[in-house]
């Protein structure tokens, strides 16, 4: 497929942040713009049915099907990474959970040095993307592409959740994303009257009825061109074809933390000696690319219970199958549009900690695998776990190309709770979640705890439980981080650091990871990077 080779934006992913910046940097008409991304349309069914997200741990066509490689000291297991490779990116595969984290984050940020990225700052983009379900007020708006809803129904799992809570000490909140974080209370997703709102179908589809954007799919980046220390282009391949494409304006790479980062090595920027190894001829040398990998590594606590009302019931049984589509069919409601998560809490399980360090969400489901090789495969009990992740992880991998071959996987080295303080944070926060589990409100409905089970007691034994079984829940950011420090990838207006007409604009450029969910931060993170881009155009 030839495409005018001129343009004045190329986008490069057309994941969270990609279809923002397709969106907002076409608005006027006065640009052109060209969005690549290397996977497809996104009209597998199954991408618009929320609970469809279980289906595409393993599904080629529309993941990347990532995995890290083994730890060498504590998490010795590979573990793996699903990434949207689709039009909405993994915004069209995640669980929805619509999350922002917490004002220190952002306030955090802004005293490493990045000026224009405090809370007070990034909130009015949050309000901005945001289509509210419970309308507008000083931390929501409606109108925005992004629709966020409330569970159609309750459910008694999460409502015992949410009493135990309370007869644990806790205090409730019914708005994680309001006036703070910490609390517990009913969990909100980006859904539309029970569809999933990926940013492909929030953002992309209305921008593409303009004739200022060419969307290009199945088109794989494979390096980046260059007039000396100008970016002015891209070559991709689409097919048999390998083809270029000429930006007047800028080039923007918005793959994520796991390719962005990727292809600025491939295309000769990023630590000189490992561009050397592999024989890539060094533009910059940036010694941060593809370094401080941070994700939200999680302990799984999972309980047998004692009635059939939970996903694993209706995954085995096709009579509930056929009951579940039914339903959904007629009302857009039941199973079929659960997000991820029913319920959940953000908790100080360091008694020291400032603000909340550990999240836990209820699932109304449980599975041995959740993620990589092994797919998503329900119990055959009735059965709910309780996902507690460890929010503001002290560890930093990396990631690295393996090979100059732009087809090949890199390397993802998370280094999973390499830091004590993780350890133990995780620790703690594992057996809060048991004594949560323990009150009566919760007790009504437990037969018992499946893993890690009634005598994995003491910190040894829960870590090593921890160490054989944690898992991620798939927010890796870091790869590209903001600053100016030695290992600063992009400034803060997300320009690469001594290239000219090249941003990185998506979750690789956090500098620290946020507490809670990603997709809304990348979100956040596309529409303030394009108001940078319009501006600096105006400049």
């Amino acid at each position: 497929m030839e495409v005018s080779s001129k343009f004045d934006y190329i986008i490069i992913g057309a994941g969270s942040a990609g279809c923002v910046l397709a969106n907002r940097l076409t608005e006027t008409g006065r640009y052109k713009v060209l969005l690549m991304e290397a996977g497809g349309e996104d009209k597998n069914p199954w991408i618009h049915i929320p609970i469809g997200y279980a289906k595409h741990f393993t599904n080629a066509k529309i993941n990347w099907l990532y995995e890290t490689a083994p730890g060498s000291e504590w998490v010795k297991r590979t573990i793996g990474q699903p990434r949207g490779k689709v039009l909405g990116g993994t915004s069209s595969i995640n669980g929805m959970v619509y999350i922002r984290g917490q004002a220190e984050d952002y306030n955090h940020w802004r005293q490493l040095g990045n000026a224009g990225w405090s809370y007070e700052d990034v909130l009015p983009y949050f309000i901005k993307s945001e289509d509210q379900q419970r309308g507008s007020d000083d931390f929501h708006g409606v109108g925005g592409p992004l629709t966020v809803s409330d569970p159609a129904e309750p459910h008694p799992l999460a409502d015992a959740y949410l009493e135990a809570a309370v007869q644990a000490g806790y205090q409730l909140n019914p708005d994680f994303n309001g006036a703070q974080q910490e609390g517990f209370g009913y969990t909100q997703w980006t859904t539309d009257n029970g569809r999933r709102r990926s940013t492909a179908v929030g953002y992309l589809k209305p921008a593409r009825k303009r004739g200022n954007l060419v969307v290009i799919t199945d088109a794989h980046a494979t390096r980046l061109l260059f007039d000396g220390l100008r970016a002015n282009g891209v070559e991709y391949k689409k097919g048999n074809k390998l083809l270029q494409a000429k930006a007047e304006g800028e080039v923007i790479i918005s793959g994520g933390a796991y390719n962005s980062p990727q292809l600025l090595q491939l295309s000769g920027i990023g630590p000189s000696q490992l561009l050397q190894r592999f024989g890539v001829e060094v533009v910059k040398d940036l010694p941060g690319v593809g370094e401080n990998l941070q994700d939200h590594v999680n302990g799984p606590v999972v309980y047998k219970v004692n009635k059939p009302f939970t996903a694993n019931d209706v995954a085995n049984s096709f009579s509930r199958r056929i009951a579940a589509g039914v339903k959904y069919i007629l009302s857009r409601k039941g199973e079929l549009a659960w997000g991820a998560s029913y319920a959940g809490g953000f908790i100080k399980a360091d008694a020291d900690s400032a603000s909340p360090d550990i999240q836990a969400q209820m699932m109304p489901y449980s599975t041995e695998s959740a993620g990589g090789a092994g797919g998503f495969i329900a119990n055959d009990f009735s059965g709910c776990t309780i996902v507690t992740a460890l929010l503001r992880p002290e560890s930093r991998g990396y990631l690295r190309i393996v090979s100059p071959d732009p087809f090949s996987a890199p390397e993802i080295q998370p280094n999973y709770l390499s830091e004590r303080k993780d350890r133990d944070v995780l620790v703690a926060g594992v057996q809060a979640v048991r004594k949560i589990m323990s009150q009566n409100a919760m007790m009504q409905f437990i037969l018992g705890e499946h893993k890690p089970g009634k005598d994995c007691l003491s910190y040894d034994e829960v870590l090593d439980y921890i160490l054989e079984n944690c898992r991620t829940s798939f927010h890796p950011v870091g790869t590209c981080k903001m600053g100016d420090d030695a290992n600063a990838v992009v400034d803060k207006r997300l320009r690469v650091h001594g290239i000219q007409g090249l941003r990185v604009i998506d979750a690789s450029i956090m500098p620290t990871l946020i507490s809670g969910n990603t997709n809304a931060p990348a979100i956040m993170i596309g529409e303030k990077g394009s108001d940078m881009i319009l501006e600096d155009a105006k400049g």
